[in-house]
C-alpha cells in the first residue's frame, strides 16, 4: 500500500559535514536528481538509503515511491489518515505525509529523486552489518497494529538484548522499542566486534557520543551521533 520504500530523509544544516560523516562511515555517495529546490544527497550501505536535505524539518520521515500517487489517495484516505501535507496535481511532484504514532513522518511521492546504487548489500559499512530502522513508541501493541496495516510483518524480539517488535517488509525493517530502553529513533547495526569497529572508526575520526540504552551499558554497545543529530546504534 505504501509502495517501494526510497528513503529515511533526514534534514541536515550542513549537508556537506552530513556527508562528509556518512562517507568516513564507508557510506557510498548516490547520484541525485534536480527534484527538489534544496541541496540534497543520498547516501547508502547497500542495505539502506540516507536521504540528505538541507531544509528544516520537524521529524526524519520514511520516504516511499508511490507511481500515479493520486490514484491512490482515496484508499489511504479510507484509513483514517490525517495528512500532515497534500503536494498534488498536474504541475506539481506529488506528495503527501502524516505522522504515525511514533512522531514519525511517513512520506509518500510519486517517482525517485535518485538513481539505483549499484552497491550490494553485502559491502557493508563501517559500523557492520544495517538491521532496521529503531523507533520509540509510547505504545508497542498499537504501533505493531499500525504498521501491519500497511503490509509489515510485526515479530515480537522478545529474547534480544534490546526487547522490542521486529516489523519486516521487502526493502526496510522498523524496529518498535519502549521509550524507556530507547529515548530517539536510530539506525541500528549489528557488529560482530564492537571494539574492533569503534577502533576502525577512530581511524577515520569518528567517536561515540551518544547515550546507550540501559539495557546494553554492560554489554559491548556504542552511539554515534551524526552531525545532524542522527543516532547509530551499534552493539
Amino acid at each position: 500500500m505504501l509502495g517501494r520504500f526510497l528513503e529515511y530523509s533526514l534534514a541536515t544544516p550542513d549537508i556537506q559535514a552530513s556527508l562528509d560523516f556518512y562517507t568516513r562511515l564507508g557510506f557510498s555517495q548516490a547520484e541525485v536528481g534536480e527534484t527538489w529546490p534544496h541541496a540534497y544527497a543520498v547516501v547508502t550501505d547497500g542495505r539502506v538509503c540516507l536521504g540528505l536535505h538541507q531544509r528544516a524539518a520537524a521529524a526524519p520521515s520514511m520516504t516511499f515511491v508511490k507511481p500515479q500517487l493520486l490514484r491512490h489517495l482515496e484508499s489511504l484516505e479510507a484509513l483514517g489518515l490525517e495528512f500532515e501535507f497534500r503536494r498534488l496535481g498536474n504541475d506539481v511532484f506529488n506528495e503527501i505525509g502524516w505522522f504515525d504514532p511514533s512522531g514519525l513522518l511517513v512520506r509518500l511521492i510519486e517517482a525517485r529523486t535518485f538513481s539505483p546504487s549499484k552497491r550490494l548489500a553485502t559491502e557493508t559499512s563501517r559500523c557492520g552489518y544495517f538491521l532496521e530502522i529503531a523507533l520509540p513508541v509510547p505504545d508497542l501493541d498499537a504501533a505493531k497494529a499500525y504498521w501491519e496495516r500497511f503490509g509489515f510483518v510485526g515479530i515480537d524480539e522478545t529474547q534480544d538484548r534490546l526487547p522490542h517488535i521486529s516489523c519486516t517488509s521487502d526493502y526496510i525493517d522498523l524496529g518498535l522499542y519502549d521509550p524507556a530502553h530507547l529515548r530517539r529513533p536510530a539506525l541500528r547495526f549489528e557488529s560482530d566486534d564492537v571494539g574492533g569497529t569503534l577502533a576502525r572508526l577512530a581511524e577515520v575520526g569518528v567517536t561515540p557520543s551518544g547515550e546507550i540504552p540501559p539495557p546494553l551499558r554492560q554489554l559491548p554497545a556504542a552511539v554515534l551521533v551524526a552531525p545532524e543529530g542522527t543516532q547509530i546504534l551499534l552493539f
